[in-house]
């Protein structure tokens, strides 16, 4: 009978692929887009919010300067796309940041780049997943108090639509993501068209007059405010890079689609973001960190009861019950939730990534039952899920925690790529392909000093609101992947055959049949080590209680076995050690000899049973797997209830599962 173990799988991942049919999972652009973009898409959910929160911390004199700060915002998505056009263009084979720096800038830049993703990835999982929990409350309050639990049950949801498969969860995730694009484009027409023809929204918050918690501030002071603001808004370019990590997935010719699905996205996160921005200024729409700061608003001194920035823009523009304003208000959660999908893809492909040149485990490499890299989406799913309980699902709290990491692979990534242009350069021959080299140079080259500025802002205006643990956190995981790389070098080296060294055979085989009891599995692990025609063979059973010894004795000479019972004693009732000492004592005179224990197992069926059964066995395979010139050999022996587990009667009748059994016992 198959267990409701297996059943369960089938039911949430489906039926398992064959490697055969890699190439039927490869991703047209209009799929390969809700995929890869949907986090920069999503991120002009809350993009703007950020930018607010930190001028309003001046008072509602200063919001004016939100124009500046979303200018340059998209002054520097702009550069980022038109950067990464380049390495997808220039490193199709999926790499992304971690292979241009590694490439060009050294293995240990590389691993660098690959901490501050991974690190960015699992940020993108919490925040995405938070900020949709918050949109979803704005338009039900009453679910505030379950926050975290929804944060949870949708992480779980995420993980097990990944399981499932790249095609299958991008076709499942593609119609939100062009949902959410289509309502904030027409928020975005119906807003400024009314405004236009004079009848410009009003958010419900505009009325609301703001305590600044910053009085008076000097010129140097604003400046600050502005880079903090200006560092928060840099959330809007989170996820820019996922398209250059994911090119193999696309279909061919694979460079050229990622690099037109990256242009599409950044001409649609570049008009969402200017359009949200522009109405949330129209509209006068207010929020702050803390509601205490807002006179008459109606909440309790509680950041998480206020409405979002989209929130209170779609109810100025459509109304606060219309069908829009719920229809972008779904889809608005949806696509923040469904944003982490980015990172499902990203994080196990840069994993596999790194496993393969033996940075990360090799379980990471390999594929699971639907073809996708099980082990880092299980991962990721457990690490974010961490940070969302330890941070209680609050979007403003995790969100110092952003960006730092993709600002540090978006400088380095474009420093890299300066020293790939200049290397090609050397060897270009043509004049237009020259031309072409040096205008790409100067793209990568003003990308990484724009990005670099940027990484430093965001250092300096969010350290000591978060960001310290990031900066803490990337290079202990670039000490543990180096570390891993040391260990599999290590390995490799030791295994490695010298062509001048010459294995000789064992000089004799002792083998030793551990016996606690003459019973149907002793016997099987007797007849099997006779059957290997060892040059000695002995029962070995420890002495820990008298009278048992005195039986198995008795036993033994009665069932008139050929083979010596030798039997050691034990006065500290130990089992472990006499055998261990038996076994050395076994090849002292003789190095070249080899000793083989057979250690009879009961095979069973049940979880609970394995308790039961079979923990001396395990003690003593783990010390002698430490002994030289020993090899361990375990004898199963299949109790009845192992038979409801067995791959035979998953495969056959019931009929024929008894006829087996007869045969076999």
């Amino acid at each position: 009978m198959v267990s409701l173990i297996d059943v369960a799988k089938r039911l949430v991942l489906g039926l398992p692929f064959r490697s055969d049919r890699l190439g039927e999972t490869l991703l047209s652009k209009r799929i390969a887009l809700p995929i890869f973009a949907s986090d920069p898409l999503s991120s002009v959910a809350y993009a703007t919010q950020e930018i607010l929160l930190i001028l309003t911390l001046a008072g509602v004199a200063y919001l004016h300067l939100a124009w500046w700060v979303a200018a340059g915002v998209v002054v520097l998505l702009a550069v980022v796309v038109l950067s990464y056009r380049q390495v997808v263009q220039a490193y199709p084979s999926g790499g992304g940041s971690f292979e241009v720096v590694a490439e060009n800038l050294g293995a240990g830049a590389g691993l660098v780049v690959a901490a501050a993703l991974l690190v960015d990835y699992i940020m993108t999982v919490a925040v995405s997943v938070a900020s949709g929990v918050d949109n979803i409350i704005s338009a039900l309050p009453g679910l505030n108090p379950y926050r975290v639990a929804i944060n949870l049950g949708f992480v779980v949801f995420l993980t097990a639509m990944n399981l499932r498969g790249v095609r299958e969860s991008g076709r499942m995730f593609a119609i939100p993501t062009y949902g959410f694009v289509v309502g904030v484009l027409a928020m975005t027409a119906v807003g400024l068209g009314q405004t236009f023809f004079g009848h410009t929204p009003v958010a419900e918050s505009a009325h609301y007059q703001i305590h600044p918690q910053q009085i008076g501030l000097s010129g140097a002071a604003v400046a600050f405010l502005l880079l903090r603001a200006f560092s928060s808004g840099c959330t809007a370019l989170t996820g820019a890079e996922a398209i250059s990590n994911g090119v193999p997935a696309f279909r061919k010719p694979k460079a050229l689609n990622a690099a037109r699905t990256m242009t599409a996205m950044g001409v649609l996160a570049i008009t969402m973001f200017v359009g949200v921005t522009a109405l949330a200024m129209l509209t006068h729409t207010k929020v702050t960190e803390n509601t205490c700061d807002i006179t008459n608003f109606p909440g309790n001194c509680n950041t998480d009861a206020q409405k979002t920035v989209i929130a209170q823009i779609s109810a100025a523009v459509f109304g606060g019950h219309s069908i829009a304003f719920y229809y972008l208000m779904v889809t608005t959660a949806l696509i923040l939730i469904l944003a982490a999908n980015t990172a499902y893809n990203g994080f196990p492909l840069l994993n596999s990534i790194l496993a393969q040149r033996r940075y990360m485990p090799r379980q990471l490499h390999t594929r699971g039952d639907r073809l996708a890299f099980s082990n880092g989406i299980i991962l990721l799913a457990v690490v974010a899920a961490g940070l969302i309980y330890a941070f209680g699902g609050s979007t403003t709290r995790l969100i110092q925690l952003y960006i730092v990491g993709v600002f540090t692979s978006f400088t380095l990534c474009q420093a890299g790529m300066v020293r790939h242009w200049n290397r090609e350069l050397r060897t270009a021959t043509t004049a237009a392909e020259k031309a072409r080299i040096h205008r790409a140079r100067i793209i990568n080259a003003f990308g990484s000093c724009f990005t670099g500025v940027v990484l430093i802002v965001v250092m300096i205006t969010k350290f000591a609101h978060g960001a310290y643990l990031v900066v803490f956190a990337i290079p202990v995981l670039v000490a543990v992947m180096a570390g891993i790389h040391r260990h599999y070098s290590r390995v490799r080296s030791e295994l490695e055959i010298d062509p001048g060294e010459v294995e000789t055979l064992p000089g004799r085989v002792h083998a030793i049949v551990l016996v606690s009891g003459w019973h149907k599995a002793t016997r099987r692990a007797v007849l099997f080590a006779r059957a290997t025609r060892p040059d000695t063979l002995t029962a070995l059973s420890v002495n820990v209680d008298d009278s048992d010894t005195h039986e198995l004795t008795r036993d033994w000479e009665q069932a008139g076995m050929a083979i010596p019972l030798k039997v050691v004693e034990s006065p500290y009732r130990e089992i472990t050690r006499p055998v261990i000492e038996y076994i050395k004592r076994a090849r002292q005179s003789r190095p070249r000899d080899v000793v083989a224990v057979y250690i009879p197992e009961y095979v069973v069926g049940r979880w609970w049973e394995n308790l039961l059964h079979n923990q001396s066995s395990l003690r003593l395979k783990a010390r002698l797997l430490f002994v030289p010139g020993v090899m361990v050999t375990s004898v199963p022996y299949q109790l009845r209830s192992s038979h409801t587990r067995s791959p035979e009667r998953i495969q056959h009748s019931p009929g024929e599962i008894r006829r087996g059994i007869t045969r076999t016992h």
